[in-house]
């Protein structure tokens, strides 16, 4: 069987990428294009054997990698970049053809933050420092010092850019990688190895771990050599990946799912507050950050959802490589079901779907017409569940407090939205809400010099910016005493 496949004219390696070199596994996994469900490839299903040879890989390369000095490691991760940039058409086509995400949005705005992700913190890391401070005449210096390998775990949605936050600012910390790609969407983790390697990076300083959660994942977050991990997906799987660190004293960072509320008020731009909604189809709904959960003042919901459905009809569904598409595909049959699943269940229990409702049966297959539900119970499951497909709530409240209390009255709290023309009146309400981000007449603006993470089952820490670093490293404290040195060394 051929280890190398060719997807939208590039070739793909499918083993995995273990201390410099591919290596393949007994048995392997079939990779499917969401957009016509055809077969792409046969990938490597690694096991905890792949999973311990990744790891010890990763120890081995570590102590040089950390010894590295910083304007060396910067100059790396600036070359990884420009890898990158050379081939931001053909990561986007992989990409495209293995998760189904719009090709329009892969080249013009994905990819190229691929690219920005290392350039980012190549350069953050040249500038990272505390000031010295003084106790009683001594000195005290803090550093940043290398943790040791790490394990990355990763999702479908938006496999290279959501993996590259993450390897990023480990390989710039001075740790050793290894990536666990979401197995529904594997091919661009593959290529990013290629580019590692023609950059220069050292053999087992990256390494990629193809293969199934409950196997290859699960193996590796167990590993005692690991010293962090980092995952974004689910909370369940967040939960059993938590019970395996825990044996370990393993330092996580959890970024998790969401059911965020978009605020609209009277007061708001309406035509800006409509086109914040309808973006929140963007990907399919396949968004963790999405504001899923629209809350409108009443006294506006009336013609604020005739101006939704005017706009939402609008949208173009259809293939993703096509310019004037504007939905794509959802991931995985499996998704399609979990997604259709919860319309029908809120359906059956009132819920009436002003737009959408199903599966558009014109595409076929992965296709899922965007939704909006009315009518729904604030405790109902359509509310309070994460469904990660286009399907969007609308309920009204009357007082700012009782938006307040709608907007974090869920077990989440990843983001929120507010749509508002008093400033004043977004203070106090952003103030209030329990949420990672809040964005304020805008929505998905991200800047890696901030925080990001959620709070509650959204997640665990934060990284972006220093925030990267403090978990990546073991910070350290140094106390010099205020006395003369007898040596001339």
């Amino acid at each position: 069987m051929s280890t190398t496949i060719t997807v939208a004219g590039t070739a793909v390696d499918t083993r995995h990428w273990i201390g410099g070199r591919r290596v393949a596994s007994a048995e392997t996994f079939t990779d499917i294009s969401p957009i016509d469900g055809a077969e792409l490839g046969r990938i490597a299903r690694g096991t905890a054997t792949e999973a311990a040879a990744a790891v010890a890989a990763a120890q081995e390369a570590f102590p040089a990698w950390a010894a590295t000095t910083p304007a060396e490691r910067s100059r790396l991760l600036h070359s990884i970049a420009d890898g990158v940039d050379k081939r931001i058409g053909e990561l986007a086509a992989v990409e495209t053809r293995d998760n189904g995400a719009l090709l329009r949005s892969h080249l013009r705005g994905v990819m190229p933050r691929v690219a920005h992700n290392f350039r980012f913190f190549a350069d953050w890391l040249l500038e990272l420092a505390h000031p010295p401070f003084d106790t009683r005449g001594h000195t005290n210096r803090v550093s940043w010092d290398p943790a040791g390998p790490c394990a990355l775990i990763t999702p479908w949605n938006a496999p290279l850019m959501l993996a590259t936050w993450k390897i990023a600012p480990a390989l710039a910390a001075g740790n050793t990688v290894v990536l666990k790609p979401a197995e529904w969407s594997p091919l661009t983790a593959s290529l990013l190895a290629d580019i590692c390697a023609e950059a220069g990076l050292p053999n087992g300083v990256f390494n990629v771990l193809q293969g199934h959660g409950d196997e290859a994942g699960a193996a590796l977050v167990a590993h005692p050599g690991v010293r962090r991990i980092s995952f974004t997906g689910s909370v369940p799987t967040a939960r059993r990946i938590s019970q395996a660190a825990a044996a370990n004293l393993t330092p996580l960072s959890l970024e998790l799912g969401g059911k965020s509320p978009l605020l609209v008020f009277a007061d708001a731009d309406l035509d800006l507050a409509v086109d914040l909604a309808v973006e929140q189809y963007d990907n399919a709904g396949q968004v963790c950050l999405a504001g899923t959960r629209i809350l409108v003042e009443s006294t506006i919901a009336e013609e604020f959802t005739r101006r939704f459905i005017e706009r939402a009809s609008a949208l173009v569904q259809g293939d993703p490589r096509d310019e004037a598409t504007d939905i794509g595909p959802n991931i995985h049959p499996r998704q399609i079901e979990r997604i259709d699943g919860f319309v029908q269940r809120a359906i059956a229990k009132g819920a009436r779907p002003v737009i959408g409702g199903g599966p558009n049966t014109d595409l076929g297959g992965l296709y899922y017409r965007p939704t909006l539900l009315t009518d729904v119970a604030q405790d109902s499951e359509i509310v309070q569940e994460e469904v990660f497909g286009p399907v969007l709530t609308l309920q009204t409240f009357d007082t700012e407090d009782e938006a307040v209390r709608l907007a974090n009255d869920t077990h989440f709290g990843l983001a929120a939205t507010v749509a508002s023309g008093s400033a004043e009146r977004a203070d106090r309400v952003t103030a209030r809400l329990t949420a990672g981000t809040v964005w304020v007449n805008c929505f998905f603006v991200r800047d890696l010099r901030a925080p990001f993470g959620g709070s509650r089952d959204s997640g665990i820490g934060r990284e972006g910016g220093n925030w990267s670093f403090d978990f990546y490293c073991d910070l350290k404290n140094t106390v010099t005493a205020p006395k003369g040195w007898t040596d001339h060394g």
